[in-house]
C-alpha cells in the first residue's frame, strides 16, 4: 500500500459504494480525504467512521457548487494532491426507448462531473507541478454494453477525455488515469439487478449468471480491488503512469 501521509484527496460521490471504499483506503493510507456529493447524511456516515475524512456537499454535475466545493476545500483542508472523480449513475433503457432526459443525465452525472471536476482541480496543482487526477470509468467506456448507450457514450467519453487531458499535462508532473471495473459489487449494481429482475422475471441466480458471464474470472469485481488500484495511481511508483484506462475485469478487456 501506497504511503500518503500529508496528501489531500477528493472522492466525489464518496457516500456510497465505490467511492466510500475508495475514500477509507485512501484515509488507510494516511491520506486528508474530502468526500463529496449530494447526500450529505451518507456522506456523513462515511466521515463518521474515519477521523481523516472530511463530508461536504455538492451537486458536482453543477459547475457553481463545484466552485463553490474547491473553495470550501482550500479554506478548509488545503491543496489537493489527489482528485478522483467518481460520481456516476447508471440507467439502462432499449436505445429507441432512450429520451433525451435519460441521455442528458447519463451525460451530465458521468462525463460532466469529470470535466468540471478535473477542470477546478487543476489550477492548484498547476502551481505545485504535481498532482493524480483518476477518474472511475467502466469497462462500458471500453466497449459496448447493449441498453446503455447513454451510460456507455458517457463512460467512452470519459476515456477520450483522460487520455487527451493526460497528453495536454505530460510535461507537468500530474498524472491523469482511469480505472475501469468491469460488474462491482456495489449499492448501483444492485439496484441493477433489482431492475432486471423486475422486467424479465428472472430469479438473482439468473441475473447473476448473466452479468458474470462477461468475466473470463465469472464474478463480480470487488470495490476493494478497483481502490488497491487507485492507491496505486496515486502512489510514487506511478509517477510514469499516465494516460491509461486500467481495465479491472478479470481478463473481460
Amino acid at each position: 500500500m501506497s504511503d500518503l501521509s500529508g496528501k489531500c484527496a477528493l472522492v466525489t460521490g464518496g457516500g456510497s459504494g465505490m467511492g466510500a471504499v475508495i475514500a477509507r483506503a485512501l484515509a488507510d493510507a494516511g491520506a486528508t480525504v474530502v468526500i463529496a456529493g449530494r447526500r450529505m447524511e451518507a456522506l456523513a456516515e462515511v466521515a463518521a467512521g474515519s477521523r481523516h475524512i472530511v463530508a461536504m456537499n455538492a451537486d458536482i454535475t453543477d459547475e457553481t457548487s463545484v466552485r463553490a466545493l474547491f473553495s470550501r476545500i482550500a479554506d478548509e483542508v488545503g491543496d489537493l494532491d489527489i482528485v478522483v472523480a467518481n460520481a456516476g449513475s447508471a440507467e439502462s433503457a432499449p436505445f429507441h426507448r432512450t429520451g433525451v432526459d435519460l441521455w442528458r443525465r447519463m451525460l451530465d452525472v458521468n462525463l460532466t462531473s469529470v470535466f468540471l471536476t478535473f477542470q477546478h482541480a487543476l489550477a492548484g496543482m498547476r502551481k505545485r507541478g504535481e498532482g493524480r487526477l483518476i477518474a472511475v470509468a467502466s469497462t462500458a467506456g471500453l466497449k459496448g454494453y447493449p441498453y446503455v448507450s447513454a451510460y456507455s457514450a458517457a463512460k467512452h467519453g470519459v476515456i477520450g477525455l483522460m487520455r487527451s487531458l493526460a497528453l495536454e499535462l505530460a510535461d507537468t508532473g500530474i498524472t491523469v488515469n482511469a480505472v475501469c471495473p468491469g460488474f462491482t459489487l456495489t449499492p448501483m449494481l444492485e439496484r441493477s439487478i433489482e431492475n432486471i429482475m423486475q422486467k424479465t422475471g428472472r430469479s438473482r441466480q439468473e441475473v447473476t449468471e448473466e452479468l458474470t458471464r462477461s468475466n473470463p474470472q465469472r464474478r463480480f469485481v470487488l470495490p476493494e480491488e478497483v481502490a488497491e488500484s487507485v492507491l496505486y495511481l496515486c502512489g510514487p511508483h506511478s509517477a510514469s503512469v499516465t494516460g491509461q484506462a486500467l481495465s479491472i475485469s478479470g481478463g473481460e478487456i
